[in-house]
């Protein structure tokens, strides 16, 4: 068996990076190429998927060359590679070649483990990249994230940081970046209730409730965090659409009617022709019509019609919000 090289060798001939999480093995991935540019601004990168790692791709890439060029082969999901295609890697990597470093992404899991064996094998590097589904494990990484940044964080602090953003890692890494960035001193619960709080409930139909009242700076706000957290586009044009559709459902209705009735007929709950009521009091048919134009329009938007989707829906929830207070 190879001697198992260390875990701090970032030029290690063979880097096996084993997990789901795709931030951590992204930076795996990084932190070698970065190494690899310091020793060597010449550095040649290629990233390679299963189906362009063919029979022979790897042969060819690491062959001699007349004058010596780093490498770096980055390797993603191989525990995908086909059978021939293993059988390459798994020859190689028992014999490496000195200025190529070759970066194994492996999922884990029996899928590819013939694979995964022979690397620990050969004594690669290994750095586990488990997806972190545990709320536990979450806060785990934003501690660790603001050791890494030199700074300090209160426990609270990176407990609220979790709870507010969810469970996007890429997101929370950001987090601390953006609080480490724009805060000094220790990081408290306050700090991260300033820049979080209520991020994680942002949702279209939080948006769509203030735009129809004609809140447009609120709506807007809200519609930051809602994208900010990953809510889905067409969702929350579905929420804006679905808010002004009330309204002009329950314009059209005799007034006065019991809302029993009025729910039977126009399909809603009880409890939302109450809330319809009290939001439909700036609007008019005319606003109702062109607040479900400009809906439909940031909708097209989403789906593939603009280049900026975010801004078409911003358009959108101002066009909601001015139609509100159109009987003004």
């Amino acid at each position: 068996m190879a001697r198992k090289a260390s875990p701090d060798d970032l030029l290690a001939p063979l880097t096996l990076a084993v997990g789901q999480e795709d931030l951590l093995l992204d930076r795996v991935v990084r932190q070698v190429i970065t190494a690899a540019r310091a020793a060597d601004a010449d550095t040649d990168v290629r990233d390679l998927t299963p189906d362009a790692l063919q029979p022979g791709t790897l042969a060819e890439l690491t062959s001699p060359s007349l004058f010596e060029e780093r490498k770096v082969l980055v390797v993603r999901n191989a525990q995908d590679l086909s059978a021939d295609t293993v059988k390459e890697v798994k020859a190689y990597i028992d014999a490496p070649v000195g200025e190529i470093m070759l970066v194994l992404l492996h999922a884990g899991g029996a899928k590819g483990k013939g694979l995964l064996d022979a690397a620990r094998k050969a004594g690669a590097r290994e750095v586990a990249c488990p997806k972190m589904t545990k709320p536990a494990d979450r806060l785990a990484f934003v501690r660790g994230e603001f050791r890494v940044l030199g700074r300090s964080a209160t426990p609270e602090a990176c407990q609220a940081l979790v709870d507010s953003i969810g469970s996007d890692l890429r997101e929370l890494a950001s987090a601390c970046t953006q609080l480490t960035a724009d805060v000094e001193g220790t990081i408290d619960v306050a700090v991260v209730a300033r820049y979080y709080t209520g991020r994680a409930e942002a949702t279209g139909f939080e948006v769509a409730d203030l735009a129809v009242t004609g809140r447009a700076a609120e709506a807007l706000e809200r519609l930051r965090w809602a994208l900010a957290v990953g809510q889905p586009l067409p969702g929350i044009t579905f929420a804006l659409a679905s808010g002004v559709r009330s309204i002009g459902k329950l314009a059209s209705a005799p007034r006065g009617a019991n809302p029993g009735v009025l729910a039977r007929e126009l399909g809603m709950p009880p409890w939302k022709i109450d809330r319809v009521r009290q939001q439909m009091r700036g609007w008019t048919g005319d606003g109702v019509s062109a607040a479900l134009r400009a809906v439909a329009e940031a909708d097209a938007a989403v789906k593939g019609g603009s280049a900026d989707p975010a801004y078409a829906l911003e358009k959108a929830v101002v066009a909601v919000a001015r139609a509100a207070r159109s009987r003004d």
